[in-house]
């Protein structure tokens, strides 16, 4: 049994994770360009094959919409418990970033499906800061905006 966005519309959360979560830890790039770990990255640290050479920057937020609705249903196929707007907002731009595969197999999803309060889960996402076996201050503060609004405080 998969979670449901109960009382929370997918568009809102889509659009809170973009605006105040992704787009600024995300460098938006019109042209693919490797990332710190040697992935072709382009518009929002999408990395996906682009099917262009050059984006404008309305169409990487299209872009950037679109695959978070993808992430959004893969994520919310492990989540079983309901999450408010804020916390599905944190999860989902955690997961743009880290996928949804190691999202679902976390500890934090761990957590939330047990029924733990938000304060420990929100806590797990300060773990999800290394990219290639180094720590990085780029993700760090990431994490702290993604659990600050997790734990509803920006």
């Amino acid at each position: 049994m998969k979670a449901k966005l109960i009382g929370v519309s997918a568009a809102a959360v889509i659009s809170l994770a973009a605006a105040s979560l992704v787009k600024p830890w995300e460098n938006w790039s019109p042209t693919p360009y490797i990332d710190i770990v040697g992935v072709a990255t382009h518009c929002y640290g999408d990395t996906s094959r682009p099917d262009k050479p050059v984006y404008t920057e309305p169409e990487c937020a299209a872009k950037l919409n679109s695959r978070l609705g993808v992430y959004l249903a893969g994520v919310s196929q492990c989540i079983k418990v309901p999450l408010g707007e804020r916390q599905w907002a944190s999860v989902l731009s955690w997961t743009y970033n880290v996928g949804v595969a190691a999202a679902c197999n976390s500890t934090l999803v761990r957590k939330i499906n047990d029924g733990q309060p938000a304060a420990i889960w929100c806590a797990e996402l300060d773990r999800w800061v290394y990219a290639g076996g180094k720590r990085v201050q780029g993700l760090a503060n990431r994490r702290a905006a993604e659990r600050a609004m997790c734990e509803g405080r920006s």
